[in-house]
């Protein structure tokens, strides 16, 4: 891979509560290249959000970072006090949230907002930034541009404002954008919008893209590596197609199931049993132990061994080997 935008290395963000101190991520370890996507993925509570947000500067108190090094383009950020990250948030990191609609000022325009987010970040007039707002409206499709920069969000549809919210992210011109279930709310054709938007993006502009989802199908269309996390660590990191068809972590393997394509001709999907452990409930060994069809005595005795480098690996004390899924 070429040199990372994103380097992750041994993340470890820690709440201290009145029962103990509980880990959300725990020794994460991943990269991601330019004008490459990397799928976060896992079941709501894996640790996916909370990663990003630990990238970007946005854990709430008293959630905070513990252990381990964040670089963005070569500049260590997970030590940044708040001036200094605001100043690089936006600049070098963008961020495009779930709902657009918490992210985009309900008072302001459009263009307003891509305004002043590029004269906070850039050395240009407003002249120039009014003229580059239009620009990337067109950029992410958005018809009519020149006239819709007056608008205002509730003025746009929820797809419409979703290409709003990327072209916000965007606008900067940041090295690494951090997408957070961007498809979730939408329909599926405009979900296919979306991902094609910003894999045509990521690949003109050269953009690392941390997708976090919980769709394995997006993953397949959209990403070029895959993290599968589980209990805030990292399950398994690979290239797309050797995980999804060739998965070898227990739970990867569960995850890919479970698809509906997984399942064809069967009366029901394929389940996972169980659920996820409570950060405060782990069981002792490997987390997924309980719920692991393949689990030996030493599964419950010790943690799986970890993904140390960003390239990739699986956690696993018997990781699967076997041949490619249909």
């Amino acid at each position: 891979m070429n040199e990372p935008i994103l380097s992750i290395r041994d993340l470890t963000v820690e709440i201290p509560t009145r029962h103990g101190i509980l880990s959300p991520v725990k020794g994460v370890s991943y990269d991601i290249g330019r004008g490459e996507i990397l799928g976060v993925v896992g079941e709501s509570g894996a640790g996916k959000s909370m990663a990003g947000n630990a990238v970007i500067g946005l854990l709430s108190p008293p959630a905070h970072i513990a252990e381990g090094e964040i670089w963005v383009g070569g500049t260590r950020v997970d030590h940044l006090a708040g001036e200094q990250m605001r100043r690089l948030r936006g600049k070098e990191i963008g961020m495009v949230f779930q709902d657009p609609l918490t992210s985009l000022n309900p008072l302001l325009r459009i263009g307003d907002q891509l305004t002043e987010t590029m004269l906070a970040h850039l050395d240009i007039s407003r002249s120039e930034a009014e003229a580059r707002a239009v620009a990337a409206l067109e950029e992410v499709g958005i018809p009519g541009a020149a006239e819709r920069v007056g608008s205002y969000p509730h003025e746009f549809s929820g797809g419409m404002r979703q290409r709003v919210v990327i072209a916000l992210a965007l606008c900067a011109e940041p090295s690494l954008i951090i997408a957070d279930e961007p498809t979730t709310a939408l329909d599926v054709s405009v979900q296919a919008q979306i991902i094609s938007l910003l894999k045509k993006l990521c690949r003109e502009r050269g953009t690392a893209v941390m997708l976090i989802t919980h769709d394995m199908g997006v993953i397949a269309e959209a990403a070029d590596r895959v993290a599968v996390m589980y209990a805030g660590q990292l399950a398994e990191l690979g290239s797309v197609r050797e995980v999804l068809t060739r998965p070898r972590h227990p739970y990867t393997d569960g995850l890919m199931g479970s698809t509906p394509l997984a399942s064809r001709g069967k009366d029901r999907l394929h389940q996972i049993p169980g659920a996820m452990p409570r950060l405060d409930a782990l069981p002792p060994g490997c987390a997924f132990h309980p719920r692991c069809p393949h689990a030996q005595d030493r599964c419950a005795e010790n943690p799986g061994p970890r993904i140390e480098d960003g390239a990739g690996g699986v956690a696993c004390w018997f990781p699967m080997t076997r041949e490619a899924v249909a």
